[in-house]
């Protein structure tokens, strides 16, 4: 039986701005949603609801995706005008009704990214957008699609709802890695062209900001977690998926396996943090998991970036920060402390030296020493 799609829409129910969780009535989904912390039911809207907030409205979308249901997000979003003009657009709102010879055509794809060992998240995400393009172009068979088809799914659904560069990028990966599988259809993959990528910086936290999260941050093993991002510049997905026996405390090194792109690394830990792990499991006694959640099994993002939330509070902190920020204030502190790059690449797990170049953009080192001729006025 096909899953039902679900909608999140924005709403104000009782003074308060909520998050709207629609759905074709289905038992599973529903019992499955009564386990999310927070969410309620309301008999006056007639939906699903919590708080409306970005870290919690991310967590339920990554719950909800973990069972392979497909969220319509697209209402969130605001049209938004660009150099002082507005953009001309037919907005489309997208359907439910998908053919089952499409579907059929996914799940094969899928089945392929399988067995040519694409992670579990490449697969659903990629599996995720092809559901949302093929929605949008039906009645249309999938060998029957052209290149103009591709511009109008830009044009009136991603551009149209503001959709971000990632957001647009990960589309035409789908859609051209899906078609380089079709041997009938009018379409040539390479021929698709990805959209033009914006530099933007990461925002990163100074060393004394860090020091007042992770000292305001009074439970252990939450100092621990929010320590080892900083410490080991660690992706939230790696640490949660650390079991002790990864951590070598003699040589001090971490084995951090599968991380992006399937690939494994080793990343050594200073003597302070093996110190506070020490600590951490003597008190705590992890079984599987280095970090586990209160009924066992792995820890939650969500948690996560609860226990950052309120540890931002506390010290006054009002920047946008998020669990990814510690691992980039981590590479441009080792930077600014005279790594090298290439030694920070290898840290971090790059492919590529560029994606860790964009750490000399944030880093105040060379352009501290400037001197500046405002500071010779007399004012």
């Amino acid at each position: 039986m096909q899953k039902p799609v679900i909608v999140f829409l924005k709403a104000n129910h009782k003074g308060q701005e909520v998050l709207l969780v629609n759905f074709k009535y289905n038992l599973e989904l529903k019992e499955y949603l009564k386990k999310f912390e927070g969410i309620r039911w309301s008999t006056e809207l007639r939906s699903f609801y919590l708080p409306f907030d970005k870290e919690v409205t991310n967590g339920l979308f990554k719950y909800l995706r973990a069972k392979n249901y497909f969220i319509d997000y697209s209402s969130l979003r605001t049209n938004k005008k660009s150099m002082g003009m507005e953009r001309s657009v037919n907005k489309v709102t997208i359907g439910t009704e998908i053919s089952l010879d499409t579907l059929s055509e996914i799940n094969e794809f899928k089945r392929w990214m399988g067995q040519k060992r694409y992670s579990k998240n490449t697969m659903n995400t990629y599996e995720s957008m092809l559901l949302l393009f093929f929605r949008f172009q039906h009645p249309k068979a999938v060998n029957t699609i052209t290149e103009k088809d591709i511009i109008r799914f830009n044009t009136d659904y991603i551009m149209a709802n503001s959709f971000s560069y990632t957001y647009q990028n990960q589309a035409i990966n789908a859609i051209k890695l899906f078609y380089r599988n079709q041997t009938s259809s009018q379409l040539i993959p390479d021929d698709l062209e990805r959209p033009k990528k914006s530099r933007k910086l990461p925002d990163v936290l100074a060393l004394e900001e860090v020091k007042s999260i992770l000292g305001l941050t009074a439970n252990l093993k939450h100092r621990t977690l929010l320590s080892l991002l900083y410490a080991c510049g660690l992706r939230i997905g790696e640490a949660l998926k650390l079991k002790i026996g990864d951590i070598d405390k003699e040589r001090r090194f971490m084995h951090v396996r599968s991380a992006k792109g399937a690939k494994d690394r080793y990343v050594p830990v200073p003597e302070r943090m093996i110190a506070l792990l020490n600590k951490y499991i003597e008190s705590y006694a992890p079984g599987h998991f280095l970090f586990e959640g209160q009924n066992g099994g792995m820890y939650s993002a969500v948690s996560a970036r609860q226990v950052l939330k309120r540890s931002l509070h506390k010290a006054g902190i009002r920047k946008s920060v998020t669990l990814h920020t510690l691992r980039h204030s981590h590479a441009t502190h080792l930077l600014e402390n005279g790594t090298d790059l290439r030694f920070i690449q290898e840290l971090l797990g790059h492919n590529s030296p560029k994606t860790t170049m964009i750490y000399t953009h944030v880093s105040t080192t060379s352009l501290d020493k400037i001197k500046n001729p405002f500071d010779d006025f007399d004012i």
